[in-house]
């Protein structure tokens, strides 16, 4: 191997920064078990609603295995929030469907959850302070000094706010009119289409700005240092 062929310190460093960055990607959104707890409730519910039109039977469904899915994750103690978050979600729809008697509400209050989320992206985004930074920093371990003392790090955060937020948008822009003008289960049939693509290509982009950002700033490393340094200069 040549000295050209050997790996250089910079190349090793954008490597691990790469790896680190899909590590926190995959914990903070769930990876492939949280895209499946996102999709599975809403696609029984379509499913049966489209072999019976029964929208007691289909709203029950959907909420059962969003609870079973809970239980299966506190059985192995992992952790339950985006489960939870999907429990949430999939009772809301029933409640709503359930108390105006129309089966298109069960995706209502998720489709303006979108929407707000949407607008939260975009909003912090043009504030300055972007919605996934104030996301990813816990799990980066920096918190919020991507704000002050990384702005490199906060353009990649601004940016992704961006893309989060245009594509959120684009998708509401789509299901909003079918909530309209479509029936029940064709608009289940695009919700359930539109579930993981936009999420993917959010993530993807995430990942690209990120991986070309400055390395986070690690501020529990730092208290910590500075917690020893003073011990060391106490003694």
């Amino acid at each position: 191997m040549t000295s050209l062929d050997k790996p250089t310190t910079e190349d090793t460093s954008a490597d691990d920064a790469r790896a680190v960055t899909e590590a926190a990607l995959f914990e903070a959104f769930g990876g492939v078990r949280g895209m499946v707890e996102t999709v599975l409730p809403g696609l029984l519910f379509v499913s049966i609603y489209t072999v019976n039109k029964d929208l007691h039977m289909s709203a029950i469904a959907a909420l059962a295995v969003a609870l079973v899915m809970v239980v299966v994750r506190l059985a192995m103690k992992d952790t339950v929030k985006h489960a939870f978050s999907g429990v949430f979600g999939v009772a809301f729809g029933v409640v709503f469907a359930m108390m105006t008697g129309n089966a298109k509400d069960f995706y209502l209050p998720g489709m303006l959850y979108t929407l707000g989320l949407a607008l939260a992206y975009i909003v912090t985004a043009m504030a300055g302070v972007p919605l996934i930074g104030l996301m990813l920093g816990p799990v980066f371990k920096e918190n919020l000094s991507w704000r002050t003392r990384n702005p490199g790090r906060k353009k990649a955060y601004t940016k992704a706010s961006w893309a989060w937020g245009l594509i959120l948008l684009g998708k509401s822009a789509i299901l909003f009119p079918l909530y309209w003008w479509a029936d029940t289960t064709q608009l289940g049939w695009v919700l359930v289409a539109l579930k993981i693509p936009p999420f993917l290509l959010a993530v993807y982009l995430t990942w690209v700005f990120l991986a070309k950002a400055p390395p986070p700033i690690d501020v529990f490393a730092e208290m910590e240092a500075e917690e020893e340094r003073k011990a060391a200069a106490s003694e």
